[in-house]
Order: structure tokens, then C-alpha cells, then sequence
């Protein structure tokens, strides 16, 4: 699809994903709520809650994180076995300092690392790592 400079002006100002720039406007002409979520939030069930996360282009290079698409435009942070979440913390800082990632990624790395360092305090949740699993396609062969 070819669309005009200011439009795409416009739709990058809605989500830096084109698509779901669409998807929002088309919601919003049909009436229904688009409150735009936090970068990374804990979304809560029960006693439980999982970070999910706007996927950016600066945690998907972090070694050994997967992100998990959860809809909406949001994922899940999936870490390879071996990885640790003090170790994600570490490089969610490194990242954040890089000179090449753009404020708004810079945001969601710090929004992360913020929820991770609230899992170690007193009063905030208690960390539990879990293994949730993730199908991956395979690849075809080249004829």
C-alpha cells in the first residue's frame, strides 16, 4: 500500500507499527476504546502477572529474549534457557545507554528494568520465573 508522507506522519504519531496504526484508527471510527497501554505493564490474573511489553526493535537484539505476541500490539518476554532475568536486567540497562536506540525504545527498556528492579523491594511482586511454551515454525526447504 503507497500513502502519502503526512499520512504516515500520522499513523506513526497512532503506533510506530503501521498496521496496528490502522487497526487503531479503524477501532476508534467504530466507537470502540483505544486508551493507548504503558510501554511495558504488568497485566494481572489472580494472585499472578506477566510483564507485557511493546515489542521494540532494542529488546528484540538483547541476546536470549523471544518476544510473544499476546495481541493487540503487545508480547510477551520470553527468555532463552540459560538466560536470567538478573542477566535481561543488566542488558535492558547496556541497551538503554546505547547511542543508537530512539527515546521511545529507550522507554519501554527503562519501564522493564523498572518492573524487574520493583520484583526485588519489600513490598512489590515476588519474582517467579516460569517456562511458558512457544511453537516456532519450521523452516521450509528450499526446491
Amino acid at each position: 500500500m503507497t500513502l502519502p508522507d503526512d499520512v504516515l506522519g500520522r499513523l506513526h504519531a497512532v503506533d510506530q507499527d503501521l498496521g496496528n496504526a490502522i487497526v487503531r484508527m479503524v477501532e476508534t471510527r467504530a466507537g470502540r476504546s483505544t486508551a493507548r497501554p504503558r510501554a511495558a505493564e504488568i497485566a494481572s490474573y489472580g494472585n499472578h502477572a506477566v510483564i507485557v511489553v511493546t515489542p521494540v526493535k532494542a529488546l528484540r537484539r538483547i541476546a536470549g529474549v523471544e518476544l510473544v505476541p499476546v495481541g493487540d500490539g503487545r508480547a510477551l518476554i520470553s527468555l532463552d534457557r540459560g538466560q536470567s532475568v538478573s542477566q535481561l536486567e543488566l542488558d535492558l540497562r547496556d541497551a538503554m545507554v546505547a547511542a543508537d536506540v530512539p527515546p521511545m525504545e529507550r522507554s519501554v527498556l527503562q519501564d522493564i528494568a523498572d518492573i524487574l528492579r520493583e520484583t526485588r523491594g519489600k513490598h512489590g511482586p515476588v519474582l517467579r520465573e516460569r517456562t511458558i511454551i512457544v511453537l516456532e515454525a519450521r523452516r521450509r526447504r528450499a526446491r
